[in-house]
């Protein structure tokens, strides 16, 4: 099991959103109280003033770092890249999963140190 497969256990009626090609799902700065998991489509998240990308794809999750910082502030821009399907997860249910499911973080943190990996061996390049 992943964290969106666990965003998908714990998720109710009304929690997917579908986003159009070009659409900003959130912006830098902006208070965020909810977490995402791509369902369908592509996204690209970027920061400092888009000098730093990355694109990340269906069965990924993202905008957890809101949730856990005292300020509940984007870093960065979340665009849709295509159609896309998205669950939504608000920090009511984030924190629920967290302790309901101590394996939910796991998998949280093992998808954001991935993400992080890839995005060391880019610039390394």
């Amino acid at each position: 099991m992943n964290a969106l497969d666990t965003m998908r256990a714990l998720a109710s009626n009304g929690e997917v959103v579908t986003v159009e090609p070009g659409a900003l799902i959130f912006s830098s700065g902006e208070s965020g109280e909810c977490m995402f998991g791509l369902l369908e489509g592509s996204v690209q998240l970027s920061w400092n003033g888009d000098q730093g990308h990355e694109q990340i794809n269906a069965g990924d999750v993202f905008g957890a770092g809101a949730l856990v910082t005292n300020d509940h502030r984007r870093y960065g821009n979340a665009r849709a890249l295509t159609p896309c399907k998205l669950l939504v997860m608000n920090r009511e249910k984030f924190l629920f999963a967290v302790q309901e499911s101590p394996m939910f973080a796991i998998e949280l943190l093992g998808s954001i140190d991935q993400r992080l990996r890839q995005l060391k061996d880019c610039t390394r390049i």
